[in-house]
């Protein structure tokens, strides 16, 4: 294909090099800034912390469900505690820390 235009000036072919100069330094600073040391460490702090966050959000939301799941048991709809299960639950622990301070006891004397 024949190019059918007019010959280009000096003087538009002077600003072209400076446009295409002036995009080539940009580049080269966004290029710069990418591969600063401080820039690599802030992107690999921000994908930890964002690791690290969605972790913990994970397992909020499924401790929240196992605490849900468990007040289910111990509590009816209305919110009234089913003393069929709390009754038993509450003489185990009874039970326990009375054979636990029986036994520190004795290791005392």
């Amino acid at each position: 294909m024949a190019d059918t235009s007019e010959p280009r000036t000096p003087a538009q072919i002077e600003a072209d090099i400076q446009r295409r100069r002036d995009v080539l330094a940009e580049t080269l600073d966004e290029i710069g800034v990418r591969v600063h040391p401080k820039t690599i460490v802030g992107d690999a702090k921000a994908k930890v912390v964002s690791h690290v966050d969605h972790t913990l959000g994970r397992a909020y939301v499924e401790v929240n469900r196992v605490v849900s799941d468990v007040k289910a048991q111990f509590v009816d709809e209305e919110g009234a505690p089913r003393l069929e299960r709390v009754v038993p639950v509450v003489v185990v622990v009874v039970g326990v820390v009375g054979l636990l301070a029986l036994g520190t006891r004795r290791r005392r004397r």
